[in-house]
């Protein structure tokens, strides 16, 4: 492979704000693998977030990338995996798999789709110098004979239209809506887009803790919430505590460690008898050797968190920790309290899909 940008490259990155920057170019937020596409006639790289590369586990890709793109290129965008037209994280997850057969297996099972949004290089030009505006216009007209399943996402200049699909897109699996300055270099590594996504906050049950990974301190705090038919159900964690946050924690979760874990509303996971319930003691699909055990608490501490959106009954993203909610009966924290998003249909985005 010899290309005028040559992998690893880090992706340039966004930064957080609150409120959509009228900078003439808004597109959707993609919930996926973020993945820069190195292409030099039959050789194709798929290079992740950290630089590592993604080629092996999406074989159906690498096929379609050589038929609907430039013979020499480098693209950044998002592999996404949907199902009943919306988009899947949890499938797309799952394509992450050592066995050669597993991913032959998924690759047919649930393909994968790719959405361009940048063009980083072209034949023998280097476009990262060039301002997106420019480099925009060139993908656009690179990718135009393309189809299903490589996109070019769609943009628009007009703020009001991106306020309207920051608030419809959500409901096909969309993270939120990304800004970009038209005259912006590509700057791999560094925050020079904008991203504005949903954030909403939740009232959660902490049922355990896990210890940190550096020492006698808390990790992460157990996050549940109560089904229709009462059972508590583990939703995730939230982690992002300053160190000595993490020791005060410990100090405040010392009364209710005083619990049997036979008489714990997770206790059975412990046997390995969660059935359809998510297991807070699982093992991690990332690090199969790493300590997912936790250390039960009575049910009866409720916690505000912050969270952009729902991935089934499970928060997509680690939430924030907000404030203890003393006021709140633990009883009281159920999934009806969540906002759901209007249902809107991923073909809808991506015409021809």
């Amino acid at each position: 492979m010899q290309l005028p940008v040559m992998p690893p490259v880090a992706p340039m990155l966004a930064k957080s704000v609150k409120e959509i920057p009228d900078l003439g170019h808004a597109e959707p937020k993609w919930d996926g693998f973020r993945t820069i596409v190195f292409r030099d006639g039959d050789e194709v790289v798929l290079g992740s977030r950290n630089e590592r590369p993604l080629t092996r586990y999406f074989p159906e890709l690498v096929d379609a990338l050589k038929a609907h793109t430039p013979t020499r290129c480098v693209i950044d965008g998002e592999i996404v995996v949907a199902t009943d037209d919306h988009l899947d994280f949890e499938a797309l997850q799952q394509r992450i798999h050592p066995a050669d057969s597993r991913v032959r297996l998924l690759a047919a099972q649930t393909p994968a789709s790719f959405i361009g949004f940048d063009l980083l290089a072209l034949d023998d030009l280097d476009l990262m110098p060039q301002p997106f505006g420019q480099r925009r216009a060139r993908l656009v007209e690179a990718l135009g004979d393309a189809a299903d399943p490589i996109f070019v996402t769609p943009s628009t200049a007009d703020l009001q239209q991106a306020r309207e699909w920051f608030d419809s897109f959500e409901g096909a699996g969309l993270d939120g809506v990304v800004a970009k300055p038209l005259e912006g270099t590509y700057q791999p590594g560094k925050r020079s887009m904008f991203k504005i996504k949903h954030e909403r906050t939740a009232d959660c049950v902490v049922a355990g803790f896990r210890w940190h990974k550096t020492g006698d301190v808390v990790g992460s705090l157990l996050l549940g919430l109560y089904s229709d038919d009462g059972q508590l159900q583990h939703v995730g964690v939230t982690a992002s505590f300053p160190m000595a946050r993490r020791k005060t924690l410990l100090d405040e979760l010392a009364p209710y460690r005083d619990v049997d874990l036979a008489q714990h509303p997770w206790g059975r996971w412990a046997e390995h008898e969660a059935g359809d319930q998510r297991r807070p003691g699982a093992v991690s699909r990332w690090n199969a050797g790493k300590d997912l055990s936790f250390v039960p608490l009575r049910p009866e501490l409720v916690v505000e968190v912050a969270y952009d959106h729902m991935e089934g009954d499970r928060f997509r993203h680690i939430p924030s920790f907000r404030r203890w909610r003393p006021d709140r009966d633990p009883r009281s924290c159920t999934f009806d309290q969540l906002e759901e998003a209007t249902d809107f249909r991923l073909s809808a985005i991506l015409p021809g899909r």
